[in-house]
């Protein structure tokens, strides 16, 4: 093992650890992101005209990596002494079995109490903003809030991980997973994530806000991936759900669910240029922001341009995505509902989006309103064609008119995709991504 990965590695556990607090000593035989030859799928590029990322240049990742610029990894530690050892060259990372977020410096699991700073327990803080103590006009101040927002400091710097530009990230095998940990592509370019499963990127320290509409709510950081500020960015053949920890077992605080995770996977802050391709997103609440705030259009005017082909959407409540500005286009996805009292909307209409939403396919449980998967939430117009319902083409827009008449929206989102390589017919769409999508089926997708 050559001393200065000897090294690295020494520094990537101190550094990724210490904010625990726990003890951290580095074995003598500790391993460390070893270098190895990439071959097949690690140096895939985007195909030619495949969305977005296809656009004004090449999404490559990695593909151009130097042997010793490939990489694979174990742990969170090892995760993130392979970023930083390669910096922004071409890098090729490798996850080998389960990386977990909240570790220590083994890699090993660990809860939440390992964060917990200043005397912060949960059952303190109920007892501290109980709204029969604290009260419903104002939101939690003091030693306890304090305490828990250092709490929550400690565990996002274990929680989020940076990924650099020409990267490609890439699960080994079938059975490739991060579990509690929020990757973060932020302001980097050319990176490409590709057959891994995402799960349960939890937040130990949600806030209640009792002034969080008319009965508060419990707010929670953390996505399992984010794409901040960046270009060029290709997700492909991944699995995110909230694995073992669904919101729906939670228990409920000061009568609201005691909500731990945020989205799955957003796109924001001027990201552009992103294809999301053959993924499965299921069991989880507010699933996909394309844009996050309408205050943000200096950011994201002229950017946010993303296409969405061949996911599946299984039991979301939300978001799938909701879309602000940009020019995005959702082909050839599979919306699925089995739980009706479950289901809120699909396509979340925002300000200034100009969605196309052409050839999908939805299977919807008996008790969702087909007049529901578009949601408007802001003035503006989509394309909405050829979209198949339970096997019958139905015209969206129509039918959410006449069953929502008090959010009107007109057709026409002012652009045509050109960026598809392939469009199937909607009634085969089901099948196709049943067969492809996901994590560890990338050698056949």
């Amino acid at each position: 093992m050559p001393a200065r990965m000897r090294h690295l590695r020494a520094t990537a556990v101190v550094l990724g650890t210490a904010s625990l607090a726990l003890a951290v000593s580095v074995p003598a035989q500790a391993t460390v992101p070893h270098p190895s030859h990439g071959k097949g799928i690690e140096r895939t590029v985007l195909p030619a005209g495949d969305g977005w990322a296809a656009a004004e240049g090449s999404t490559t990742g990695g593909a151009d990596a130097t042997a010793d610029h490939v990489y694979t990894v174990t742990d969170r530690a090892e995760l993130i002494a392979a970023f930083e050892d390669a910096g922004d060259a071409p890098k090729i990372v490798r996850i080998a079995g389960t990386v977990h977020g909240n570790a220590d410096a083994e890699g090993d699991p660990v809860g939440c109490e390992e964060y917990q700073q200043d005397g912060y327990t949960l059952e303190k803080y109920l007892a501290a903003y109980d709204p029969d103590v604290w009260g419903m006009d104002k939101v939690p101040s003091g030693p306890l809030e304090d305490a828990r927002v250092a709490s929550a400091k400690l565990q996002a710097a274990a929680v989020n991980v940076k990924v650099p530009s020409n990267t490609t990230l890439v699960g080994v095998g079938r059975n490739a997973t991060v579990v509690g940990a929020s990757l973060q592509v932020k302001n980097v370019s050319n990176v490409i994530i590709r057959n891994i499963t995402f799960e349960d990127t939890y937040d130990c320290f949600p806030q209640w806000d009792p002034t969080d509409g008319d009965t508060g709510h419990w707010n929670s950081e953390y996505d399992n991936l984010v794409v901040y500020g960046s270009r060029h960015v290709w997700v492909d053949h991944n699995t995110f759900s909230d694995g073992d920890r669904p919101d729906s077992d939670q228990p409920y605080y000061f009568d609201e669910l005691f909500q731990q995770h945020d989205g799955l996977f957003d796109i924001v802050r001027g990201a552009d240029l992103v294809t999301v391709s053959w993924n499965v997103l299921k069991d989880h609440d507010k699933t996909m922001l394309i844009g996050n705030s309408d205050g943000a259009g200096a950011d994201d005017r002229g950017k946010l341009r993303v296409t969405l082909h061949h996911n599946l959407f299984k039991d979301v409540n939300e978001r799938a995505p909701r879309v602000r500005f940009g020019q995005v286009d959702s082909y050839n996805n599979h919306f699925v509902s089995t739980r009706g009292s479950a289901y809120g909307y699909s396509y979340g209409i925002g300000a200034e989006s100009q969605l196309v939403a052409e050839h999908n396919a939805f299977t919807l449980n008996s008790g969702v309103d087909k007049a529901t998967i578009l949601k408007k939430w802001s003035e503006s117009s989509l394309t909405a064609g050829d979209n198949y319902v339970n096997g019958r083409k139905t015209d969206l827009i129509a039918v959410h008119n006449a069953g929502v008449p008090a959010e009107h929206l007109t057709s026409g989102a002012g652009w045509k995709p050109e960026l598809r390589t392939k469009v199937d017919h909607p009634l085969v769409v089901p099948l196709a991504v049943a067969l492809k999508a996901g994590a560890g089926r990338t050698l056949i997708g």
